[in-house]
């Protein structure tokens, strides 16, 4: 699996645009990436803040993501309109049995695969070498498209978990 970004988002986007991920507890099949694909679809076609269309993207990225992104240079989103948003994503949960809420679990990238690792287990996976502070961390912290390209697909070290993380000095 690639995880290069350049490809799969919208070159016609104001860097500042506003990003959420979703990050979901399981891979989705190919038929799921294809159903909640079109859902997605269908509701940025009909996406809109206090009745203005919403410049919007929604798509899946390496089968563990739900992203949105709203282009806010004509049009800015509101609560209601970013309520709507969430509220497809509930529906896909339930629809497909998964979580795309769990703030809790940090998605890694190793070995040419996404692996999930509770929070709590992030120090004891380093020092068991479970992990390493170079591989790859997946940022859902970023808001904007910018950080998206350049801060979601980043080293652990670089993170802000890296303040988390118990690093034993040996002499």
């Amino acid at each position: 699996m690639s995880i290069d970004l350049n490809f799969k988002l919208p070159y016609d986007f104001a860097p500042d645009s506003r990003v959420w991920i979703y990050q979901s507890n399981r891979v989705f099949s190919p038929h799921e990436k294809n159903e909640i694909n079109q859902m997605l679809k269908n509701f940025v076609s009909e996406w809109t803040s206090h009745g203005a269309r919403v410049k919007g993207y929604a798509t899946i990225l390496f089968d563990h993501f739900v992203i949105f992104i709203a282009d806010e240079s004509a049009t800015g989103v509101s609560g209601c309109s970013t309520d709507s948003s969430v509220r497809i994503v509930k529906e896909i949960e339930k629809r497909f049995a998964m979580d795309l809420f769990n703030r809790q679990m940090l998605a890694t990238y190793k070995d040419g695969q996404i692996e999930l690792i509770p929070i709590s287990d992030l120090n004891d996976s380093i020092e068991k070498g479970k992990l390493s502070i170079d591989d790859i961390y997946f940022n859902n912290t970023v808001l904007s498209k910018k950080e998206l390209e350049e801060n979601w697909i980043i080293n652990l070290k670089n993170s802000w978990l890296s303040k988390k993380i118990n690093l034993k000095v040996e002499n």
